[in-house]
């Protein structure tokens, strides 16, 4: 009978299983194998692209760049997402409200949100027209080094109620007996914070860390609205150097970039998921 419900089972992952194969799958291999091998041609080329795509000042720069973007923006977008999930969860019913507040950004289209900050950041924009009531002189803040921290508080603006949201999920499901025994026990909120609250949210922790990193890498859609295929240096990203090589059809570069990320992002999960896995069982 059991064999039975597990030939069901199969059946039924069939399809999902397909479309997986079909649409992911076999287009990694793809790219897999055209990392190896030249554009035209097809030949074998080793790790010749591999070396092409290291040297490249391009790919260095826009690689320099999403590195300092996630560095600065993960950190903050947890810490500060945590904290005011920790704040919704105090004030009980009430918290309601900022649940919903915080989630107005994720509805409002991206081009919508560039016409926003072109408005206040423009040369002749709103941000300027405030600096020169104090007689200070402005600038064209998409065009200069500051357009990066443009994106940062983008990308923090738009993901920090998802990030809440499911901060408190995490925090719904620790069990209030805890915090009763260790109030009965003589514990205050911080021993409550760090003894009860933070260890039982490691699992959660690794969650939203993988999906905002995932949506980190969404804030091309903002970059390129803003700059199009070459922006400011400084707000020069990984995918605007995809997009004009696909676009100067330099498969080859192209992919041998692809799978380096790819790998990157994957060791970088598995090692935040193995080093938050030997924490859980101390």
């Amino acid at each position: 009978m059991m064999k039975k419900n597990v030939w069901k089972g199969v059946f039924f992952l069939l399809p999902s299983m397909a479309g997986v194969s079909i649409f992911v799958l076999l287009p990694f291999l793809d790219v897999l194998r055209r990392a190896f091998t030249s554009a035209i041609g097809g030949q074998f080329v080793g790790i010749s692209n591999f070396q092409s795509v290291l040297t490249n000042d391009a790919f260095r720069q826009a690689a320099g760049n999403s590195i300092r973007f996630t560095v600065i923006c993960i950190p903050l977008l947890l810490l500060s997402s945590l904290a005011l999930s920790l704040w919704i969860r105090r004030i009980g019913k009430r918290g309601g409200f900022f649940k919903s507040i915080y989630l107005i950004p994720m509805a409002i289209p991206v081009s919508s949100i560039v016409l926003l900050w072109k408005y206040f950041f423009h040369g002749q924009g709103l941000l300027n027209g405030f600096l020169h009531l104090f007689g200070i002189s402005g600038a064209d803040w998409m065009n200069t080094k500051y357009s990066f921290w443009i994106l940062v508080f983008t990308y923090l603006w738009k993901n920090i109620g998802y990030d809440v949201i499911l901060w408190l999920a995490g925090l719904s499901a620790i069990p209030e007996s805890i915090y009763e025994a260790a109030r009965v026990d003589g514990a205050g909120e911080r021993e409550c914070l760090f003894y009860i609250t933070l260890p039982n949210l490691l699992p959660s922790f690794f969650t939203i860390t993988v999906l905002s990193l995932l949506n980190s890498f969404k804030v091309f859609r903002e970059a390129y609205l803003i700059g199009g295929s070459y922006p400011e240096e400084h707000m020069y990203l990984l995918q605007h150097v995809f997009q004009n090589w696909f676009r100067d059809l330099s498969l080859d570069k192209l992919s041998a970039a692809a799978v380096l990320v790819f790998f990157i992002i994957f060791v970088l999960i598995l090692l935040l998921k193995n080093r938050l896995q030997k924490e859980d069982n101390i």
